[in-house]
């Protein structure tokens, strides 16, 4: 399992984080304090507390890890956990 910490703090943060992890073949969840969702639902992220960042598991994929780094990288935070 992969883990990062993104910063998802805005609508338009989650929009374009949601339009780009759907997109991508795997399992893939989003974790804030004890609540865990699924990284690919938009309702899910929205009832999680986003004031703070949010740490991000790739939990199963066919797709290349550095192809999801990629894609993800403009809601990396800079403490990266790889």
């Amino acid at each position: 399992m992969k883990v990062y910490t993104l910063d998802l703090n805005s609508i338009e943060k989650v929009k374009g984080f949601v339009s780009i992890i759907r997109d991508i073949d795997g399992d893939f969840d989003l974790v804030s304090g004890r609540y865990v969702v699924d990284a690919k639902s938009i309702m899910g992220i929205f009832s999680m507390d986003l004031s703070n960042n949010v740490e991000f598991r790739i939990l199963e994929t066919n797709e290349n890890v550095s192809v999801i780094e990629k894609a993800i990288a403009p809601y990396l935070c800079d403490n990266l956990d790889r």
